[in-house]
């Protein structure tokens, strides 16, 4: 009677799926702060995809982690680098029954770790980054990439993204916006996850959690500027924000189940302090409930399986 009368579902296909995949590794190896969730090898990583589509997973965004990093986080725009060969491998494994999203954001391939290049003062040139934001998304779709996703919160980042996508023919290719991305406590286990190089925060180009007309400026214009989805991150200390999103815009709306709000669930789990299975899916339907059509959780295969079972 409760599932009939049920308000608000979940479905698998609304869960995507983000990997880590790390150059040069032979066999996955485990994020200590995320249990259950590994830098992969590209053998490993092809193998996890797989089972994430058969679980009914819905999407797939891929991070990479380089060997070697460099100021201008060159190994992001290399047509050969970590990331863009894992886009076509994981596109030669699922990529007719998945949808393959890649990160676009320089954070993972720099030395000082920030999310673009620094100008003679050491500070974020937003410009210059836009150029950088402009090859790394031709690459991705190169690659075979369906969607792109902007992640670094430069100023017209959507926009540079579309008109290059545009420009060298990959018109399909989409842009899956990260519209609102607040600078959170809760993206610690993300950096062991991609083996961070940040000194300092990035509080200068992530925005206030303590805004919220910021967010949705910030929406307004990354629609405007030809983003066909949105993005809010993090999902469970925003619900708010996602309500409001969901009813600003008419495109599709995402939220990412960011490292901490996952490895505090993990951790509480661990401790016999509460029900894993049930925390998973009460949290999902949360963000949900609260008017995400797509979510980011690290737990996608797991909840997926869990879905299907349920109903």
């Amino acid at each position: 009677m409760r599932r009939l009368v049920e308000e608000t579902k979940l479905a698998p296909s609304e869960l995507v799926l983000p990997m880590f995949v790390k150059e040069g590794l032979t066999e996955p190896r485990p994020i200590t702060s995320m249990p259950g969730v590994f830098q992969h090898s590209r053998e490993s990583l092809r193998k996890a995809a797989a089972e994430a589509v058969r679980a009914g997973v819905g999407g797939i965004m891929l991070f990479g982690v380089p060997t070697h990093k460099d100021p201008e986080g060159s190994g992001g725009l290399d047509p050969e680098g970590i990331l863009n060969v894992a886009i076509r491998d994981v596109v030669a494994e699922v990529g007719d029954a998945t949808v393959v999203m890649g990160d676009l954001c320089l954070d993972e391939f720099t030395s000082h770790g920030h999310c673009g290049v620094l100008d003679e003062s050491g500070r974020v040139d937003n410009d210059a980054t836009l150029e950088s934001y402009a090859t790394m998304a031709v690459a991705q779709a190169e690659a075979g990439v369906h969607l792109v996703g902007p992640s670094g919160m430069m100023d017209g980042q959507v926009g540079v993204a579309r008109q290059a996508l545009d420009a060298a023919g990959y018109q399909d290719v989409g842009i899956l916006a990260y519209a609102v991305k607040y600078a959170s406590a809760f993206y610690g286990p993300f950096r062991e996850a991609v083996e961070s190089s940040l000194v300092g925060d990035r509080r200068t180009y992530q925005q206030d959690p303590a805004n919220f007309r910021d967010a949705l400026r910030e929406v307004k214009l990354d629609v405007e500027e030809g983003a066909d989805m949105v993005m809010v991150k993090p999902a469970l200390t925003n619900l708010d924000v996602i309500h409001a999103v969901r009813n600003a815009t008419d495109i599709p709306v995402a939220a990412y189940q960011i490292s901490g709000e996952y490895a505090m669930v993990e951790a509480a789990a661990a401790n016999g302090w509460l029900d894993r299975d049930r925390a998973i899916l009460e949290t999902l339907t949360s963000i949900r409930r609260a008017g995400a059509q797509i979510i980011l959780t690290y737990c996608a295969t797991e909840a997926a399986t869990l879905l299907r079972s349920r109903y």
